[in-house]
């Protein structure tokens, strides 16, 4: 069998398989990107926040991605009937970029794999992991070409990027149920006829159908745009029968007050994909050789698009601790892994899980706004959910929920003073 020999093999060629390639490139380091399937192709997390920016110029791909004149996105927006709530990344709390993009992750995670070849990393498209074993940190993969052709990759370290395809929870007994409610979602692309002119054809929206059902629309610079129902599983099995996406999607469509009349009876791009019961975790995001990141760790909830910031996160960071331990240095996974990834992850979780209880949701359209809360909260939707300078990130665990209950409990003052 034909053998390999690298330092680090990456397995998956996504955001976070990428960003952890080219930054051990530009390091000096030996690195092999194995990918399942072939490229362009398409898959959901088509908004990215701010803090993503900041992976993508340092690992050196940053000009590439610029290059292709995504879609700006400059903040969000909020809709619940007539309330309306919009976050401006220019008007957050404390440092980081401004702005980020709105992307069909196709042509994105394509423009990546493409400048990583460019830059002299091997990547190997329609190669699948078949078998990994260790002998103590190094590693021996057996994986599959397209052609059935096997090959042994012996590496010192695995970096499993592999997303939704979570090749090492599978082959290592990793997995574990996730802590948030099962939910599902359904999203497509559709050629958007009936874009109006000027912002409100291009911001991205979400908008609240119930507290736990709601419609992205996520507009890109090609004239497309993405459109996806979120809600609880059962919730988003009952939109149609016999599991027809398209039924159920355009029901979604039709319970829109805001969007009927742009996306009603708009014919569809490609079939419907279902996301069923999304969130994921695992037992342990590292091992002896090995580290988990991006969605092959952890996935929450596409509710504040945090899945890529995340996955470009944690694969920058089992980079730069590779390398570190390469030089001697001794790192200690448990704390600088696994514990600062989960300070941020506890944070999203925090915002994910008040949201669906509806109590994020009361902070959002409570007017008249509070400038100094919605600038915080802002930071946190951007990303920047290590900066504990904001209370919104250091006390997360109560901070929402006890303004929601306090706002709660001065409206129902207000209505008992006016009985």
């Amino acid at each position: 069998m034909l053998k390999e020999f690298v330092d680090v093999l990456v397995i998956g060629a996504g955001p976070s398989g990428c960003v952890s390639a080219s930054h051990l490139h530009n390091n000096g380091i030996k690195v092999k990107v194995v990918e399942k399937t072939k490229f362009p192709r398409i898959v959901v997390g088509e908004s990215l926040i701010p803090r993503v920016m900041d992976h993508f110029a340092e690992a050196g791909l940053f000009e590439s991605l610029d290059a292709m004149n995504f879609e700006k996105k400059l903040g969000a927006r909020f809709i619940r009937g007539n309330e309306i709530c919009v976050f401006d990344f220019s008007d957050k709390y404390g440092k980081g970029w401004d702005w980020t993009w709105q992307v069909p992750r196709a042509d994105f995670d394509n423009t990546m794999a493409q400048e990583v070849i460019r830059k002299g990393i091997d990547l190997e498209f329609e190669s699948e992991v078949i078998s990994v074993a260790f002998e103590g940190k190094n590693s021996i993969t057996v994986v599959k070409d397209k052609d059935g052709i096997e090959k042994e990759i012996h590496a010192k370290f695995i970096i499993d990027s592999s997303g939704y395809g979570r090749v090492l929870p599978r082959l290592l007994d990793l997995d574990t149920p996730s802590k948030l409610d099962p939910h599902s979602a359904i999203f497509t692309h559709v050629v958007d006829v009936n874009r109006p002119e000027g912002e409100e054809g291009t911001l991205i929206s979400f908008d609240i159908l119930e507290t736990e059902v709601w419609l992205w629309v996520i507009p890109f610079s090609n004239g497309n745009t993405s459109l996806g129902v979120v809600g609880p599983t059962d919730f988003i099995n009952a939109l149609s029968k016999d599991n027809n996406k398209v039924e159920a999607l355009n029901n979604a469509i039709n319970m829109s007050d805001y969007y009927i009349k742009r996306f009603g009876g708009v014919e569809f791009a490609f079939e419907p994909v279902k996301l069923e019961n999304y969130s994921r975790s695992v037992k342990s995001m590292y091992g002896d050789g090995f580290a988990l990141t991006g969605n092959s760790s952890e996935f929450l909830d596409p509710v504040f698009s945090s899945g890529v910031a995340f996955a470009t996160e944690s694969g920058m960071l089992a980079a730069k601790l590779f390398i570190k331990e390469s030089q001697g240095i001794t790192v200690n996974w448990e704390t600088e892994f696994t514990g600062y990834m989960r300070r941020g992850i506890g944070v999203f979780t925090t915002y994910v899980k008040e949201w669906y209880t509806g109590n994020l949701q009361t902070l959002f359209f409570h007017q008249p706004e509070n400038p100094d809360v919605k600038r915080k909260i802002c930071a946190v939707l951007a990303g920047y959910v290590w900066d504990e300078t904001n209370p919104f990130v250091k006390k997360h665990d109560n901070l929402v929920k006890n303004m929601a209950h306090l706002i709660n409990s001065e409206k129902e003052l207000a209505e008992k003073k006016l009985d």
